[in-house]
C-alpha cells in the first residue's frame, strides 16, 4: 500500500472507530453508578489477572525496561487505581447542598482520545481506559507503533470482558492503521472532546495546537535533593530504587543528585555501597555525547535500558554490578547532556554549599527542562521542607520517598496516576495526577435565593459605612495625620 493510501486508510479507520465511539459513550451516559462501576471492576480484574502476560509483551516488543517491573505498572494501573476510585461518586448527582441550594451533577466529556508512549504501554491503556469508563466516557487510543501489538491485546482483553458485563461496542478501541495523519484525525475530528496525551514533547504540544481541549504532560527532569538532616542510607535507597525501576521509564523518576558539600562523601560513599557506578572523567565525556540526538533531544538508544546496555552503546567498561551510573556534574543547560532528562539507569551529581544553593540549582535545572513536574526532596527539617515547598516549580514535592512510585502515588497518598499534569509553568492544564475528576465537567443547579431588590440595599448599606468610615474624621485625627504629613516632606 502506498503512503498516500496509506494515511487514507488511517484517517478513515480513525472517524470510523470515533463514530462508534460516540455512539457508545450515549450508551455509557445511560447507565448507574453501580453499572459503571461493575464494568470498571471487571475491566480491572482482565487486565490485572494478564498483568504479567502484557507486561513480558511489552518488553519484549519495545526492548525497554524490565518485564517484572511492568508487572508491578500494570497491577498499579489497574488494582490500585480501581480501589483508589471506589465509591467516588461520577454518574448523575454527586452533591446537594441544600443549606445554598446548589446542586452538582456529573457530565462526561464524550469521546476521549488517548496517546500512547512506548515506555508503559500496557500499563498506560489500562489507566486511562478505567478512569474513562469510570466517568462514562469512551475512548480511541493511538498506540506508539513501536508498542502496538501490546497495546492492542490490552485492549482486546479489556473489551472481551467487558462484554459480559454490557461495555457497549465501541467504547474502548485502538487504531490499527496508524499513521501521523490518523492520529491527528483523532484529535481534530469535532466528536473528539477530549485528549489524554501521554507521550514526547511533539506529541504534547501538537495535542494542545489541535483546536481540542487537552491535557498532557511536559518532560521530567527532577533533581532530588540529599539535605544533610536526611537518613542517608534510606534516600540512597529510595533513590536507585526508583532510578533502576523499569529502568528509569518512568518520567517522574529522578534525574540528577544534589548535595552539600559538608555532606558529600557520606552520600558518595552510600551510593557506592548500594550499587552506584561513579564515572570516571573520561568515560562520563564519552557517555556524555551519547546522550542527547545532534539536535538535542534524548537519543533513544539509552531509554530503559541496563547500565551494562548502555556502557557498550558509549565504547566503555562498568562493572556488572553497577546499578545506576553516576557523572560528576557542575553545568546546567540544553548543551549540559547531564542535566537533561535521561529515561534510562543515569544520574547527574552536583555538589553545592548550602540547601540555599541547592533551591537555586534545583530551579535552574527545573526551568531549563521539567519545570511543573517533580522533584525528590530527603530532609528532616521542616523549616527547608517549607521553602523548597514555597519555591520549587514543581506540582509534586515529594518527601522521602522514591520519586517514581510517589510521583505516580504508590508510595504517596496522592490520586494513583499513570498521567501527572506539569501545571501552567510546564505548560499542561492542570497540575493534577489525572483522575475521574479531570474527567467529567460539573453541571451547577442552583436555587434562587435573593432578588435584585435585595442587593441594592445591601450595596446601599455598604456604600454608606464606606463613606462614613473615609470621611468622618474628628478635628484631632485630622490634625495628626496633616502633622505626619509635613515632617515627612521635611525629612
Amino acid at each position: 500500500m502506498s503512503l498516500e493510501y496509506k494515511d487514507l486508510a488511517s484517517i478513515q479507520e480513525t472517524r470510523q472507530l470515533i463514530s462508534k465511539a460516540k455512539t457508545a459513550q450515549l450508551e455509557l451516559a445511560k447507565k448507574s453508578q453501580e453499572e459503571i462501576d461493575t464494568i470498571v471492576k471487571v475491566l480491572s480484574k482482565a487486565a490485572y489477572s494478564n498483568r504479567e502476560k502484557l507486561a513480558k509483551m511489552a518488553c519484549e516488543e519495545t526492548g525497554f525496561g524490565k518485564w517484572e517491573d511492568k508487572i508491578i505498572k500494570n497491577a498499579f494501573a489497574s488494582k490500585t487505581v480501581t480501589e483508589a476510585m471506589d465509591g467516588m461518586q461520577t454518574i448523575g448527582i454527586i452533591n446537594e447542598d441544600k443549606e445554598k441550594k446548589v446542586t452538582e451533577v456529573a457530565v462526561p466529556k464524550g469521546v476521549i482520545a488517548g496517546l500512547v508512549p512506548s515506555t508503559n504501554p500496557t500499563s498506560t491503556v489500562i489507566y486511562k481506559a478505567l478512569i474513562s469508563l469510570k466517568t462514562a466516557n469512551s475512548i480511541v487510543f493511538s498506540p506508539h507503533p513501536s508498542a502496538k501489538k501490546s497495546i492492542q491485546e490490552t485492549v482486546r482483553i479489556m473489551v472481551e470482558a467487558g462484554k459480559e458485563v454490557g461495555l457497549p461496542d465501541g467504547a474502548i478501541s485502538v487504531i490499527d492503521n496508524i499513521t501521523m495523519d490518523g492520529t491527528n484525525e483523532l484529535m481534530t475530528n469535532n466528536d473528539t472532546n477530549l485528549i489524554l496525551a501521554t507521550g514526547g514533547s511533539a506529541m504534547v504540544k501538537a495535542a494542545y495546537s489541535s483546536g481540542t481541549p487537552a491535557i498532557g504532560v511536559g518532560p521530567g527532569n527532577g533533581p532530588a535533593f540529599i539535605e544533610k538532616s536526611a537518613n542517608v542510607s534510606l534516600a540512597v535507597k529510595q533513590i536507585i530504587e526508583s532510578k533502576t525501576f523499569d529502568y528509569g521509564t518512568v518520567c517522574a523518576s529522578e534525574q540528577s543528585v544534589i548535595v552539600e558539600k559538608n555532606n558529600k562523601d557520606k552520600v558518595v560513599n552510600e551510593l557506592k555501597k548500594q550499587g552506584a557506578y561513579f564515572l570516571p572523567k573520561e568515560d562520563a565525556s564519552k557517555l556524555e555525547k551519547y546522550i542527547l540526538r545532534p539536535d538535542g533531544r534524548m537519543n533513544p538508544a539509552i531509554v530503559g535500558k541496563s547500565p551494562q546496555h548502555i556502557a557498550d552503546l558509549a565504547g566503555i567498561k562498568v562493572p556488572t554490578t553497577a546499578k545506576v551510573l553516576i557523572a560528576e556534574e557542575s553545568r546546567v543547560g540544553l548543551h549540559a547532556p547531564y542535566s537533561r532528562e535521561k529515561l534510562g539507569t543515569i544520574l547527574a551529581f552536583y555538589t553545592v554549599d548550602s540547601w540555599q544553593d541547592a533551591l537555586k540549582l534545583s530551579i535552574e535545572i527545573l526551568n531549563q527542562e521539567g519545570a511543573g513536574h517533580t522533584m525528590g526532596l530527603h530532609s528532616y527539617d521542616e523549616a527547608i521542607i517549607k521553602e523548597f515547598s514555597l519555591h520549587a516549580p514543581v506540582s509534586r514535592l515529594l518527601i522521602n520517598t522514591s520519586a517514581t512510585l510517589g510521583g505516580i502515588g504508590a508510595t504517596t497518598n496522592i490520586f494513583p496516576a499513570l498521567t501527572l499534569g506539569c501545571g501552567s509553568v510546564g505548560g499542561s492544564s492542570t497540575s493534577d495526577n489525572i483522575g475521574p475528576a479531570n474527567l467529567m465537567d460539573i453541571r451547577r443547579v442552583a436555587w434562587g435565593v435573593r432578588e435584585l431588590d435585595d442587593i441594592k440595599r445591601e450595596e446601599n448599606i455598604v456604600t454608606n459605612n464606606k463613606l462614613d468610615k473615609e470621611f468622618n474624621f474628628d478635628e484631632n485625627q485630622l490634625l495628626d495625620l496633616l502633622v505626619e504629613k509635613v515632617l515627612e516632606k521635611l525629612k
